[in-house]
């Protein structure tokens, strides 16, 4: 192939979804073109290079932020649509790229070497951008197969992100990528695509009124959680998540190459690692609103919300009892308790290393930590399964007409690799991130002085009521394993002081009030006296008279109306394509909601998530 005809088909080494993955030193070989026909695809990724360097730290998902990016790899590059040679048809190239930092990997989970992440990027090529798409420009290659064309974030344009819906209507595979579609769906046509621009740490696009696609970013090795547990738990019968539609992957020999030098491995469980999860659809469901709106819609006008809450502990108990048929358990005793226990004290005193603020309470901290260890070394057993693993308010959504809670968003924290968030966990866990989040609540819908006070009180009653309505559906209270609960809610709040020191240090005082409460400070427990409940400890509520059917109690906010968000400009991750809402256990082939209208999906307003 001659240079010419590079560059007027610039990437004919990729026609008809030829996917390459990509090694320096790779000669000929099982799953390697030869030598000629990868040398358009050699000759890319070099000149990309300086448009990446510049563009990728500026995204919100790319996980390297502070440290300059010292080299680029290419994973996989495959082509899903060959742009025209007169530029009147748009180029959409798909590829896999793996970005390369200085010094140790520092983020969870990294086994020690330089840090390395694998990124998804959706490419558009035109020979030119029209003015609507400026702000999505990336750059334009000197040299290389693209040489004269513009780089663009592709889903931007409607014309390229419409494309990835076809692709998922009519499932096979397209190089090494693979289109799904869950068995009895349909996936209409002709729907309008609109990117949500909202900072996110994935990529969303709704199709009219009917899908949302959820497009991974930074991606792992082994299949994605956000896919394999709602998979699990639509076989199982679980109403209450949303159901994939359809979702993409990569093959597993991308995978291998995705996964060489990231600092991971595959889940134990599955040493082949499985197909990298890249992207899943789902109904969008409009008129809905998230928990942590509902939470502040409800603080904002002083209603009570335990009736919310006890339901939502409901929901929790559901799916935590649907993931244990459906998927394997296990018994935590001493060794594996003691191995948790020191994993929570060291990432305490990482904190306390980094945050100042901190120090004072360090040892009083640690407490929690040695009392787990201690009961496990005496002989106590837990019970371990698959959680949500990222369990907050904002990971909820409550349908506008029957007032049901849906959990959303299992993907886990984004920060820490598969293989770690498809480990086998207690259920403290998630209900501690629950509780936490009522607390941020709380602290953080900004009340007038003389409310601060009821605040902390709606707080506690609602985390009162959660724990309330989690026993009512599994038939144990959280609360009746204090030393449990108590060491996953300290983890918590160290994780958000970090987070919070890190990136909005305005911040930092609403989980340090919470800091002071777990390490048992007198100014912060004084309630305890007079009867009120605990904070590391919610008492029994004492609205056990409340239907636990009734999903919320008091005046609706009239930002809860459909149609309505919240600010964009909120805190931390506006996930919409986690969004996504729950269909009814019969609406499982694209029909509408029982209702006979949609649910909204709106941001997540909660403290941070990784």
């Amino acid at each position: 192939m001659s240079e010419g005809s590079i560059r007027a088909n610039p990437l004919a080494a990729a026609r008809a979804g030829t996917t390459v993955p990509h090694a320096a030193e790779a000669g000929p070989g099982p799953g390697r073109p030869a030598p000629q026909a990868a040398a358009p695809t050699r000759a890319l990724l070099p000149s990309l290079v300086p448009l990446l360097r510049e563009w990728l730290p500026r995204q919100r998902w790319f996980a390297g932020k502070g440290s300059p990016i010292t080299g680029f790899s290419l994973v996989s590059a495959t082509e899903l649509l060959p742009p025209s040679a007169g530029g009147a048809t748009p180029g959409l190239l798909h590829l896999l790229v793996r970005a390369e930092q200085d010094g140790p990997a520092s983020r969870p989970g990294a086994r020690g070497g330089p840090a390395a992440d694998c990124y998804q990027l959706l490419l558009g090529i035109r020979a030119s951008l029209p003015p609507h798409l400026a702000h999505a420009l990336i750059g334009r290659p000197t040299g290389g197969p693209l040489h004269g064309r513009t780089v663009y974030e592709a889903l931007h344009d409607p014309r390229l992100a419409g494309l990835l819906l076809e692709r998922l209507r009519v499932p096979g595979r397209l190089g090494g990528l693979r289109f799904t579609r869950a068995p009895g769906t349909s996936i209409g046509s002709g729907l309008t695509p609109r990117l949500i621009t909202a900072e996110q740490s994935n990529s969303s696009v709704v199709y009219g009124d009917a899908y949302i696609l959820k497009v991974f970013r930074r991606i792992g090795t082994g299949v994605n959680p956000d896919l394999e547990l709602p998979l699990a738990l639509a076989g199982a019968g679980c109403d209450r998540v949303p159901h994939p539609t359809a979702w993409f992957e990569a093959e597993p020999a991308v995978e291998a190459a995705a996964g060489a030098g990231l600092g991971t491995a595959p889940a134990d469980d599955d040493p082949d690692g499985g197909p990298l999860t890249l992207g899943i659809l789902q109904p969008f469901l409009p008129g809905s609103a998230d928990g942590w709106q509902l939470a502040m819609n409800s603080l904002s006008v002083r209603a009570d919300f335990t009736g919310a809450a006890r339901a939502l502990g409901r929901a929790t108990a559901e799916v935590h009892t649907a993931l244990a048929a459906a998927l394997p358990t296990a018994v935590l005793r001493g060794q594996q308790t003691e191995l948790i226990a020191q994993g929570m004290t060291d990432r305490l005193e990482a904190a306390a290393a980094a945050v100042p603020a901190l120090r004072p309470y360090r040892e009083r901290l640690r407490t929690a930590f040695d009392d787990f260890a201690a009961l496990g070394r005496r002989g106590r057993t837990w019970h371990a399964q698959r959680i949500h693993g990222d369990l907050h308010l904002g990971q909820s959504l409550r349908t506008a007409h029957d007032g049901r809670w849906a959990l959303i968003d299992f993907e886990g924290e984004p920060a820490r690799p598969i293989s770690e968030r498809r480990r086998l966990q207690p259920v403290a866990r998630d209900i501690a991130g629950m509780l936490r989040s009522f607390d941020y609540a709380a602290r953080t819908h900004h009340p007038a002085p003389d409310t601060s006070r009821w605040a902390q009180q709606w707080s506690l009653l609602s985390r009162a009521a959660y724990c309330d309505g989690y026993a009512e559906a599994a038939g144990t209270d959280p609360r009746d394993e204090p030393e449990l609960l108590r060491a996953y809610e300290t983890d918590k709040a160290v994780y958000e002081v970090l987070y919070e020191a890190r990136h909005r240090p305005d911040w930092l005082p609403v989980p340090m009030a919470a800091i002071r409460r777990l390490a048992g400070s007198a100014e912060e427990t004084a309630g305890a006296a007079d009867g009120r409940p605990t904070p590391d400890r919610p008492g029994r509520s004492d609205r056990s008279d409340r239907s636990a059917s009734a999903d919320f109690a008091g005046p609706a906010d009239p930002a809860d109306r459909p149609g309505r968000s919240a600010p964009a400009d909120r805190p931390n991750r506006s996930d919409l394509a986690d969004r996504s809402g729950r269909s009814d256990p019969a609406d499982r082939s694209g029909r509408r909601d029982r209702s006979g209208g949609p649910v909204r999906s709106v941001p997540d307003r909660r403290g941070p998530s990784a």
